[in-house]
């Protein structure tokens, strides 16, 4: 939800990492996408003797923060729209395992399996080209819009003029996130709301980080420490105020 919150660990051609109660229903959904043709994301391969998840290791370049040149671009940007669209179409008609359990809960109206956390340090990168996206931990059934506001938040992105990791005058984000919009193909009920699930998202964000930290999550509680919350609440603070503006430009 924010990267660097799992512990991963590259054996050979593969990742390991911890699994958890929802691990089943992320590689079913792994492989479902796979069965539909989606293959730029990992293939799962079940569990090591230490129970830790199997997946592909995609080679490429993760996009870290600070931002490289190439994740800044508007042709990446046309990229992610394409490649979450792609993505969500891929899980129109996937069922989940019975007892499906999600790390994050579904969210109403569910017409696609969400990613959940589409951002640069989740997508590899080929010659500064978008290749695949990784980390489907926080997959969960919601609607196309609840995804793609939340890429719109970190490849526009639209952050205020506080966040050091990347920022630009409201104008460029308003014709980004058009940019966006129209890769993705986003229907015009998606474009009135987006710029105000992008300030949702970041406010559930920010009760996610309190609830895993209270629950003991260092890593969250790192976060936390570091401000992370308060610039995410900043962030939101930037698109409320800016909703007209940016959705305008969406028309």
């Amino acid at each position: 939800m924010g990267g660097g919150v799992n512990r991963i660990v590259r054996v050979g051609a593969t990742v390991r990492r911890p699994s958890g109660p929802w691990t089943p229903a992320i590689h079913s959904l792994l492989d479902h996408l796979h069965q539909r043709g989606f293959t730029q994301a990992p293939r799962a391969h079940g569990l090591d003797p230490d129970g830790r998840e199997i997946l592909d290791f995609i080679p490429g370049q993760a996009g870290h923060y600070p931002l490289p040149h190439y994740v800044r671009t508007d042709s990446t940007l046309l990229a992610v729209g394409t490649l979450l669209r792609n993505l969500h179409d891929a899980t129109v008609d996937f069922t989940p395992p019975p007892d499906t359990a999600w790390y994050m809960p579904a969210r109403g109206p569910a017409e696609v399996i969400c990613h959940g956390d589409i951002a640069p340090y989740n997508c590899v990168f080929r010659d500064g080209r978008l290749f695949a996206f990784i980390d489907f931990d926080t997959a969960h059934p919601g609607p196309r819009v609840w995804d793609l506001a939340y890429a719109a938040y970190r490849f526009v992105p639209l952050t205020g003029p506080d966040n050091d990791d990347f920022h630009l005058p409201i104008a460029e984000q308003a014709r980004r996130l058009r940019l966006l919009a129209d890769a993705y193909r986003l229907c015009e009920a998606g474009r009135e709301v987006i710029a105000d699930t992008a300030r949702t998202r970041l406010e559930h964000l920010v009760c996610h980080m309190h609830e895993q930290a209270d629950a003991g999550n260092a890593a969250f509680a790192q976060h936390i420490a570091a401000g992370h919350d308060q610039l995410y609440q900043a962030d939101a603070a930037h698109i409320a105020h800016h909703k007209v503006y940016l959705t305008d430009a969406l028309r």
